[in-house]
């Protein structure tokens, strides 16, 4: 366990649940029973989670209180995934068609996130673009105001260039996962690391990034703004650990990474305990 070894706990901000209805298909799904038990054995303390993507359904509401539901009396805290009609993906045909995009009756509205972050069983929000489109710009002015943390997956259709003219301008923490460069792109990563520089609000998630040396130069240039993540289920939470406990930093960075900095994000999470959640 982490914090016999190290001193340290460790938390997880990067764990997908599955929301039903019906089982999980293993090694693609996961619900928060076998969670549990993997984090447990991995010595993680607790994880933050959000849905998976659902089909068949339009919007997240039915899948945001079936994960929260999930966490009552368990190390886990629920993230709320939100949709839009936006592609914020940058191209020239993006950019017309997002001119003129309207929601509907099935995305998030500004409404709906203020009531998620009132709702003591949430947070922070789940954004995944390329899967679930970009919200409107008065959800992310609601999102601003709340001012709890976003978890955001990136990557080649929502690259860093678009994580930065779309969210970082605003005063929302931005948990980037993956390093923004998933699946296992270099130069997608290394430009994110160099946006750590001049955006406060950014800090990156370990979730699937495979590169050793990218994740040991995040850490020695920025200790302050890099989080763990596991990325279960498609990564086992106990090789998301090795991962990052093999690195060669400090023990006082790899604390940052495994605890502090999340604490930072989430502060709830310095007194949330498996009683209450």
């Amino acid at each position: 366990m982490l914090e016999l070894e190290h001193g340290f706990q460790a938390l997880d901000v990067h764990a997908r649940l599955h929301p039903g209805p019906g089982r999980p298909i293993r090694a693609k799904t996961i619900d928060a029973e076998e969670l549990e038990r993997e984090i447990h054995h991995a010595g993680i303390a607790q994880a933050v989670v959000f849905p998976g993507p659902v089909s068949g359904e339009r919007g997240y509401l039915r899948a945001n209180n079936a994960i929260a539901r999930q966490t009552v009396e368990r190390p886990l805290i629920a993230m709320a995934r939100l949709d839009g009609p936006r592609e914020g993906s940058g191209t020239v045909t993006a950019m017309l068609k997002d001119t003129i995009a309207r929601p509907d009756a099935a995305h998030t509205t500004p409404d709906d996130v203020k009531q998620y972050a009132y709702d003591d069983r949430f947070y922070g929000f789940k954004l995944d673009p390329a899967q679930d489109g970009l919200p409107t710009e008065d959800v992310l002015d609601a999102l601003e105001d709340v001012g709890l943390p976003v978890l955001l997956d990136g990557g080649r259709q929502f690259p860093p260039e678009q994580v930065d003219e779309f969210l970082l301008g605003r005063s929302i923490p931005v948990v980037l996962a993956h390093f923004g460069g998933y699946p296992a792109d270099r130069n997608l990563m290394s430009e994110t690391i160099e946006l750590l520089e001049r955006r406060d609000s950014l800090y990156l998630d370990t979730s699937a990034v495979r590169y050793r040396d990218l994740l040991e130069r995040a850490i020695m240039e920025h200790p302050d703004r890099v989080v763990f993540g596991s990325g279960a289920p498609t990564v086992h939470p106990n090789v998301g650990v090795m991962e990052v406990l093999t690195l060669d930093v400090p023990e006082n960075a790899m604390e940052r990474v495994f605890t502090k900095n999340l604490i930072r994000i989430f502060p709830d999470l310095n007194g949330v305990s498996s009683s209450n959640h």
